[in-house]
Formats: C-alpha cells, sequence, structure tokens
C-alpha cells in the first residue's frame, strides 16, 4: 500500500481511557484505515476540532467527561453532528443501548469486541454516511431554491408594510440583523436564530391596512386615529396566519406582538413579562433601538451613547430587563452590524437586503 492509498482512507477516531482496548481496536482496523487515538472526551473533542474524522468509536464509561456527553456535544454542533458515533461500551443493558442511540450515536458495540463485527460494522456506516452526504448536497440545493424564493416573499411583505414610509431606507432589514445577533447572544439554535432573521423584517405587514390620512398624519394623532393605528398589529397577524409554515407562524407572532411591553402597558393584549413570546421581546429591542438611531426628517439619529442608555433606562418597563443586558453585552457587535450597513448605504444606490441581510447578523 501506497502513501497515496493511505492518505485516501477513512480517518477513524478511537476514543476509550484504557490502553488496552485502544490496543485491540488499533489492531482490528489499523491496516484498512487512518486512526487518531484520545483517552479522554475532553482530548477527543480538541482532535475533532483540528480534523474532523469520518467516524467515531467511543467509549461510553470514562472519568470525569463520559462518552454519553462527548456525544451530546457532538450532536448539538452543526459541524459535527453529521459525523458518526459508534458506541463501544462493557455496558450491555438494553436501556444503556436506548440511551446511546437516542443521543444520536448509530449503532453499539459491547466489550469484549469481535474483529469480524467490528470491521463490518465500521464499513457499513461509513457506507451509509457517504450516502447522507451526498443526500445532504441534494437537500441542500433544494433548500437553496425554497429559501430564494422564501426571502423574496419577505422582501415584499416587509416592503408593503412600509410601502407609504419613505424614509424607512434599510431600517427593517438592519432591525433583523440585530435581532439575529441578539438571539444568537441568547443562545438560540443557529437555525431558529436564522429563522428570526427573515421573519423580523414582516412585523409592520399589517401597515398596509392603515389608511394613508393616518399613517402619513404630519400631526399628533387623534385617540381614535390611534386606535385605528395600533390595529396594524392584528392586521398582519391576520395576514401572516395564512400560511403554517415555521417561518410566518414566527412572523405572525412578532407582528402581533412587538408592541407589548414588559410592565403591561403595550398593546395589543396587555401581555406581561414573559407571557409576551421571546420573538417579540427580541424584535421590539431592536426595532426600538434603530429607530432611535436613525435619521428621519422629523428628528436627528440619537447618539448611541444615548439609544444604548434609552434602551437601558427601560429595562423592567418597556423591555425584558435579561434582554437588555445581553443586548448592552453585545454592543460592540450591534455596533459592527450598523457600520456594516451604513457602508452599503454609502456604496450602493439601492441595498440588497436578500443578499446581505444575513450575512450582517452574523
Amino acid at each position: 500500500m501506497n502513501g497515496t492509498e493511505k492518505r485516501q482512507q477513512p480517518l477513524l477516531l478511537l476514543v476509550d481511557d484504557t490502553p488496552e482496548n485502544l490496543d485491540i481496536l488499533r489492531g482490528i482496523l489499523g491496516s484498512d484505515y487512518r486512526l487518531r487515538i484520545a483517552t479522554s472526551g475532553p482530548l477527543a473533542l480538541k482532535v475533532i476540532e483540528r480534523q474532523q474524522p469520518d467516524l467515531i468509536l467511543l467509549d461510553v464509561m470514562m472519568p470525569g467527561m463520559d462518552g454519553h456527553e462527548v456525544c451530546r456535544i457532538l450532536k448539538s454542533d452543526p459541524d459535527t453532528a453529521p459525523i458518526p458515533v459508534i458506541f463501544v461500551t462493557a455496558m450491555a443493558e438494553s436501556e444503556d443501548e436506548e440511551l446511546g442511540l437516542r443521543l444520536g450515536a448509530v449503532d453499539y458495540l459491547t466489550k469484549p469486541v469481535q474483529p469480524a463485527v467490528v470491521r463490518a460494522r465500521v464499513a457499513t456506516h461509513l457506507a451509509l454516511a457517504d450516502q447522507q452526504r451526498s443526500c445532504r448536497r441534494m437537500v441542500e440545493e433544494r433548500t437553496r431554491e425554497l429559501e430564494a424564493s422564501q426571502r423574496a416573499a419577505v422582501y415584499m411583505l416587509g416592503e408593503a408594510g412600509h410601502f407609504n414610509d419613505t424614509d424607512t431606507g434599510v431600517h427593517i432589514w438592519r432591525m433583523a440583523a440585530y435581532s439575529a445577533a441578539l438571539a444568537r447572544a441568547l443562545h438560540w439554535p443557529v437555525e431558529r436564530a436564522s429563522l428570526l432573521e427573515l421573519a423580523a423584517p414582516m412585523h409592520d405587514t399589517g401597515k398596509i391596512g392603515i389608511p394613508d390620512a393616518i399613517l402619513k398624519a404630519p400631526r399628533k394623532l387623534t385617540p381614535e386615529e390611534w386606535q385605528v393605528m395600533r390595529s396594524h398589529s392584528e392586521i398582519g397577524h391576520r395576514i401572516l396566519s395564512q400560511s403554517s409554515t415555521p417561518l410566518f407562524t414566527l412572523a405572525a407572532e412578532i407582528a402581533l406582538c412587538h408592541h407589548e411591553k414588559w410592565d403591561g402597558s403595550g398593546y395589543p393584549r396587555g401581555l406581561t413579562g414573559r407571557e409576551i413570546p421571546e420573538s417579540a421581546r427580541i424584535v421590539g429591542i431592536a426595532d426600538v433601538f434603530d429607530a432611535l438611531t436613525m435619521d428621519r426628517p422629523y428628528k436627528e439619529p440619537w447618539p448611541l451613547d444615548r439609544a444604548f442608555g434609552m434602551i437601558e433606562e427601560e429595562a423592567g418597563r418597556h423591555f425584558d430587563p435579561d434582554m437588555v443586558a445581553t443586548f448592552l453585552e453585545i454592543r460592540p457587535r450591534i455596533e459592527k452590524i450598523r457600520l456594516e450597513w451604513e457602508e452599503r448605504e454609502r456604496t450602493a444606490a439601492t441595498p440588497s437586503p436578500l443578499a446581505t441581510a444575513a450575512e450582517a447578523a452574523r
């Protein structure tokens, strides 16, 4: 076997705190595969961070971080979740095997291992993983096509909500980037934070149902007119609820609740505290912050210190105090997003929110 063939072999990671067990697996698999060795859970994670293996054979009973915890960590990260994990353990109870499979392992081998069984299982799961990679590529291609359609719908509905507001500019896209950044800082899963970023621009869709005489009134609204204006939340919810997809379900929730306030003084339902959906609490902070810092004909943009100070002052009244604390912690990221959008506005006559909104929040 020459060096080129050796480099092309699949890479396996063997994880066990007992050297004798590693020696047995090395003897069974060493002639057919490239091998990496780790004698603990933390060391295994470091090895994977440097170079991802094609498959992992993982002991369960290890001191400190056991195999179950290693598997949990791997399966919670989009980058490592696809790596097949085979538990190799002396734990032979059916509930132990069930737990391992529930955590995301693809198979379960009981010690003492049988060489022929180990070789067969490894070969089978490598082949299955290769097929799954091909399937994922096909699914990802189709997903990109569907996402392009979704983004087009988001763009149209976002623009519709601000059709009569000629001064909004890229507000809805910038505040969506702020919303996604805050969601990630609050440890939302990557996929759901991205979904929030797409849903947030549709928060004012219901304004298309508000008469121009009220929407564009160059004066303070009367109590009756203000009541009509407030109805845009429920109008937007009715429009967006026509679709039951996760994106539009989330958008409908935000449209209905983004004017609710932590202390119950908001509208349309007067919800308090955690009765307000988390998505709407996030978008509420991002929306107000961006409105304060943008230039409008009737006001100068607030300096950043003043805008951040106002958000802080409203913690516990308008906004979720825990979210406000996190928003203040990520101030450097928020300022970076703002500068990125300013640069886009300077360098392009018409910024392309569909292509850049997601990028801005990363």
